[in-house]
């Protein structure tokens, strides 16, 4: 049990990558919040499978990107578990399009969900995580953040600031016992991306040397070295999940 007794919060996990993150740190004995928009039905099936593997498990309904709604998110699971051992900045969106059609509204609500929201509960969790002198503070950034992406200049410039923002923070805090890691995914096969027409998804395969896409059950894992004491003395780091894709 990697994680026996910990607390870990993730941040937009009623689905996805998110959840399965949310399920590897339960089967390994940490206790879960984790939020999302609303409590719907996607939202409510991840609780009671989270609460099957004999958890303690807690959702609560907020925008990520709204810092006062974060800070309270983090003063009530602090309040509720006792502690926060783990927080993983997983909420995102996407808003694709080419960089001459995108809108400022497209560009806004990016940089909103993607990079405010880890800064809002990176700055909220921090003090929680000093005073107790330990702590893991994940980060999902992406391949794009690293390469760059036609038609999603808003979304790679997030998450390149993720990056930074977690190269920062682990100066910042090395001394206090807290680290900072980010997870740089590739092409995961989440919803969104299975839906994709067949041919898409084929071209997609092809410029990846392992010929196929990643699950999401392979980023968790990641996180879950990276929320462990496997990982203890790796810090500011970013570790990319992409079947060797350029």
């Amino acid at each position: 049990m990697l994680l026996s007794n910990k607390v870990a919060l993730i941040t937009g996990a009623a689905r996805g990558i998110g959840k399965q993150i949310a399920l590897a740190f339960a089967r390994e004995g940490a206790n879960i919040a984790f939020t999302d928009l609303e409590l719907n039905e996607a939202a409510q099936d991840t609780r009671d499978e989270i609460a099957a593997l004999g958890v303690k498990v807690e959702f609560y309904a907020s925008n990520a990107a709204d810092f006062e709604a974060a800070h309270k998110v983090v003063e009530t699971v602090a309040s509720d578990f006792g502690s926060l051992d783990i927080l993983v900045n997983n909420a995102g969106i996407t808003r694709d399009t080419l960089l001459m059609r995108m809108t400022e509204q497209q560009w806004d609500q990016v940089i909103q969900v993607n990079l405010k929201s880890a800064f809002n509960f990176t700055h909220a969790a921090t003090p929680v995580m000093m005073r107790q002198r330990s702590g893991s503070i994940i980060s999902l950034s992406s391949v794009v953040g690293i390469n760059g992406n036609a038609g999603q200049a808003n979304y790679a410039a997030s998450k390149a600031g993720i990056i930074a923002l977690t190269k920062s923070v682990a100066k910042e805090l090395g001394s206090r016992g807290v680290r900072a890691n980010a997870i740089a995914p590739g092409f995961i096969l989440t919803d969104m991306t299975r839906a994709l027409p067949e041919e898409t998804l084929k071209q997609f395969v092809s410029l990846i040397p392992m010929r196929r896409g990643g699950e999401p059950d392979e980023v968790a894992k990641v996180a879950l070295f990276l929320a462990s004491d496997l990982s203890s003395y790796v810090s500011g780091q970013v570790i990319q999940v992409n079947g060797a894709m350029a």
